[in-house]
């Protein structure tokens, strides 16, 4: 049988222009050696695959061909280039400092150090995994990497280069390799394929490239893995089912089961991914990705932060211009906090489920954290004999009953409005929210035949009434934000004409605090005060009356206000203040 060589060593990089993904580390060793300006030491520091032995080779190989082309490439003719082809050169030496880490393997390579080449013009020391070497024997290397002989060259590489001690760093020229990117990835499996009579379909291609996570080695090897499963033809169905990946048409389905607020359809589609044997952190983690996907392809200056193929690209593209920006930063921190109490959980569908459920309420209004986003009809309960909508011939304050045969039907006036009727049990507030897919925006108003007649209540409330609702929503977050409860109670609010809520604070952090949590704020004492009018302004105070003593002096004084006896006292014994 013929030996079979993986992908990852059948093609890898034998010159500077075939590295993949590391173009500024290759002309900045390029030049070096153009210039004749090499270091006596190098650093490779970077992720697992990413070509940093890779490197080490060929900058070894280079500087002792003896007729290096004009692009500074190897002849592979020379003694020296021949012998590092068939793995039999005396110049370059490999070490791998996992197995070899002790101090009498540093003094074993300090003496080879002493005997010059016998062929060609330096000796090249390759030491892998340079971190895995003891203290003792990074101490004992010390002296001999910052100044070893003319001709003695060495090239240190490391995954973890936080563990390499500061004097080893300060002797090297440290060069930080990165992740590779997808699309780099996803070239070079397609020359691969090509190469080895493989067809294979871009997206297929791209999922490996994903599942590679930066790392070449690691899609080569994933690559052959796949060839041997799926033979000669990698389809993308093929390549999800071998990898476990779950398909991004499930992605889409359910956020236009959100878009449509259709919870029934988006718990059997997560039912489905179930059974389909994939985990729900799994899901969580892809779904997360997707909404970032579709975040990113909201605005034309994103959309290069898009890591998928051609054809998903566009289907992305679609599907953005139907979600508004607050809908998928409502629903991406809904995933994040799913996401980081998953592991917590005893009921681990529940969760999913009910985050699942909580995204499909966005748009339809009938999430409480949202609550400015919600227009909302007649303040009245809603019975099957009464109809949910009044005629546009009816006032827009009074309920129009017509018999069930007759009762008129909502008619939509362009395709791109969609309403969502809901009903709030707590308040008996019937509530419509309408939103134009395509812009995310709320549609108020629009006088068409039909169209229903909608209005805010602004129930008119005290100062009282406002003070204690306040105090009652700040109660309610005091173990779970300290530091806002203490701004909001710190001063009490004032009320304003029109609704207007103004509330005085100290400093910018406090101003911040609000921001950050002032729609869960609004949506407590609109719906409790009954007023959807109802705005907040906050306002810095500045002051330079200090509230609180901090010298000993100004300690002195303030307990001399309160007691003046203790001047007395003072001036009786000849006391002083200790500073």
């Amino acid at each position: 049988m013929e030996n079979f060589i993986v992908s990852a060593r059948k093609y890898r990089p034998l010159t500077f222009t075939t590295v993949v993904g590391q173009s500024s580390i290759t002309t900045t060793l390029i030049n070096a050696i153009k210039n004749k300006q090499l270091a006596q030491a190098f650093l490779f520091c970077g992720p697992r695959g990413v070509g940093k032995t890779t490197c080490a080779r060929i900058l070894a190989k280079i500087i002792n061909c003896e007729h290096p082309t004009e692009n500074l490439e190897a002849c592979n003719v020379c003694p020296s280039c021949v012998s590092f082809n068939t793995s039999s050169s005396f110049n370059i030496f490999e070490l791998d400092a996992a197995s070899n880490n002790s101090v009498d393997d540093i003094r074993n390579l300090v003496d080879q150090v002493r005997i010059p080449p016998q062929i060609g013009k330096y000796k090249v020391y390759i030491i892998d995994e340079v971190h895995m070497l003891s203290s003792q024997a990074f101490n004992a290397f010390l002296k001999t990497l910052e100044e070893p002989p003319a001709y003695a060259k060495f090239i240190l590489a490391t995954t973890e280069k936080h563990k390499i001690i500061p004097t080893i760093l300060s002797r090297c020229q440290v060069f930080d390799f990165r992740r590779i990117n997808v699309e780099d990835i996803s070239k070079q499996l397609a020359y691969v394929a090509a190469n080895e009579n493989i067809t294979a379909d871009p997206e297929a291609l791209h999922v490996i490239a994903q599942k590679a996570d930066g790392a070449m080695r690691d899609a080569l090897s994933i690559f052959d893995q796949l060839v041997n499963s799926s033979g000669n033809h990698l389809t993308y169905d093929s390549v999800i089912e071998n990898l476990n990946v779950l398909d991004l048409e499930f992605y889409f389905r359910i956020t236009d089961f959100f878009l449509a607020s259709d919870i029934p359809h988006c718990l059997l589609t997560l039912n489905e991914i179930i059974e389909n044997g994939f985990d729900g952190q799994h899901f969580l983690t892809g779904l997360g990705e997707h909404l970032r996907n579709l975040l990113v392809s909201n605005d034309e200056a994103t959309i290069k932060l898009l890591e998928v193929s051609a054809s998903y690209k566009n289907k992305y593209l679609e599907q953005s211009a139907r979600c508004s920006i607050p809908f998928l930063l409502q629903a991406l921190e809904i995933n994040n906090k799913c996401d980081i109490n998953f592991k917590n959980s005893n009921n681990k569908r529940l969760s999913l489920e009910i985050a699942l459920m909580q995204m499909c309420s966005i748009v339809s209004g009938n999430l409480s954290v949202a609550p400015e986003k919600i227009i909302l009809i007649k303040e009245k309960k809603v019975s099957e004999e009464e109809p949910r909508f009044s005629p546009k011939s009816a006032p827009a304050t009074t309920a129009s009953v017509h018999p069930k045969s007759e009762q008129p039907k909502p008619v939509a006036t362009t395709q791109n409005l969609v309403s969502k009727p809901a009903f709030i049990p707590s308040t008996g507030i019937s509530i419509s929210q309408k939103i134009n897919p395509l812009g995310g925006e709320k549609v108020a108003d629009i006088a068409e035949e039909n169209q229903p007649a909608t209005y805010q209540p602004a129930m008119e409330f005290t100062q009282s009434q406002l003070e204690k609702l306040w105090d009652e929503f700040a109660a309610s977050i005091k173990m779970e934000s300290p530091n806002f409860f203490s701004t909001l109670t710190k001063r009490k609010p004032e009320l304003k004409d029109n609704f207007l809520i103004e509330l005085l604070i100290d400093n910018k952090v406090q101003e911040d605090e609000i921001i950050l949590r002032k729609a869960d704020l609004l949506g407590f004492l609109r719906k409790n005060l009954n007023n959807f009018k109802i705005q907040l302004n906050t306002q810095i105070v500045l002051t330079q009356e200090k509230t609180k003593p901090y010298t000993p002096e100004e300690k002195f004084n303030k307990m001399a206000e309160k007691n003046p006896e203790l001047i007395n006292l003072k001036k009786t014994l000849d006391l002083e203040i200790d500073f």
